[in-house]
């Protein structure tokens, strides 16, 4: 295997993890500012490794598997950790929705690369606008510097939970053909 830029940016992101939730536990005065950049250093790596693996035309195998692997951890453990601060169903309820749709839409891409079809559950757009919005919300509920901006973190992470909700239904109608047919081979 060979190491290239956008690998090793996501390489990078996971090496962050460790230090992500360690800053998270500090008991200092700005260890939630530090926390909120570290993991949007994550959120701006992971589209700049993607960007530069296409312009650059380094995409590899390793780096489309580890991709979305460190997307999910960093995105999982941020939501683990604002659950736990804020100890409140407001939320939880929306960290619920985010974490049980990436568990079924990750088996629902596994499921569908066997019968050959992985492409018909490709990231759709309303995917990236989630992503967008989840990452926002997340940077937000980890700073929390006021509450305006833990106000429009919780509004930010209910669209991203709308906005999951939306492209899992958009993958389970694109791929419900398949997933219906009574056929086994």
């Amino acid at each position: 295997m060979k190491f290239n830029i956008p690998i090793i940016l996501t390489l990078f992101r996971v090496a962050l993890i460790p230090f992500f939730i360690v800053a998270f536990y500090l008991s200092t005065s700005w260890s939630a500012f530090i926390t909120a950049l570290i993991f949007l250093v994550a959120a701006v790596t992971d589209w700049f490794d993607g960007y530069l693996a296409r312009k650059l035309k380094q995409m590899t195998r390793f780096g489309a598997f580890l991709d979305p692997v460190a997307d999910k951890l960093m995105v999982t453990i941020a939501l683990v950790l604002i659950t736990e601060h804020y100890h409140s169903w407001l939320i939880s309820i929306p960290a619920v929705i985010m974490i049980s749709r990436e568990i079924l839409i990750s088996a629902l891409r596994e499921w569908m690369a066997e019968l050959g079809k992985r492409k018909s559950v490709a990231v759709s757009i309303i995917g990236k606008i989630k992503t967008v919005a989840q990452m926002t919300a997340l940077t937000w509920l980890l700073w929390r510097p006021n509450s305006l901006v833990i106000n429009a973190g919780i509004i930010a992470l209910y669209l991203a939970a709308l906005l999951t909700l939306w492209s899992m239904c958009q993958y389970l109608w694109i791929s419900h053909p398949d997933l219906l047919n009574e056929d086994t081979e």
